[in-house]
């Protein structure tokens, strides 16, 4: 019997695309024989929806993973994207970080994930490998969730 005082929320993310975009960002690290990886995915407001952590895994990997998606999510553009416009503008970088309380992590590897109306459901965060390697598994997975990353691109060098 349905209960009138409870409300439902509205979900921006479902907890089965999240599952799916851990386990497809696993699968990809493996196929390309990458480090043991850390997946963290979070909803619209930042709350944390999937995590994984392969064995091996460091133990700060965790709130790196989580520091790029929640970076990316807090300035709404990808982590490898705070990190070329932070380059040249120390201050910047340095007014992010205190805003963020430490918890901003400015490399590649925080994707957005978004709907085909470009509407942002999340994000995606993953540490284990090279930042740009970490990045290119975010952006295959979100695919593979049938959804849009953004950035929609690998950089051209992740496999360096």
């Amino acid at each position: 019997m349905p209960r009138n005082d409870v409300k439902e929320l509205i979900v921006s993310l479902p907890l089965e695309k999240a599952n799916v975009i851990v386990e497809e960002a696993l699968k990809v690290g493996r196929e390309n024989n990458m480090l043991p990886l850390t997946v963290s995915v979070l909803d619209s407001g930042g709350h944390l929806l999937s995590f994984q952590r392969e064995d091996g895994s460091g133990i700060l990997r965790g709130d790196i993973a989580s520091g790029k998606a929640w970076g990316a999510l807090g300035m709404g553009i990808s982590s490898r994207t705070i990190r070329d416009r932070g380059k040249d503008r120390l201050a910047f970088q340095n007014a992010i970080a205190i805003a963020s309380k430490g918890r901003l992590i400015p490399v590649p590897g925080g994707v957005l994930i978004c709907n085909h109306d470009g509407q942002v459901l999340g994000s995606v965060g993953i540490s284990g490998d090279t930042s740009e390697r970490d990045e290119y598994c975010a952006i295959k997975a979100i695919k593979s969730a049938g959804l849009v990353p953004s950035p929609e691109e690998e950089d051209p060098n992740w496999q360096s």
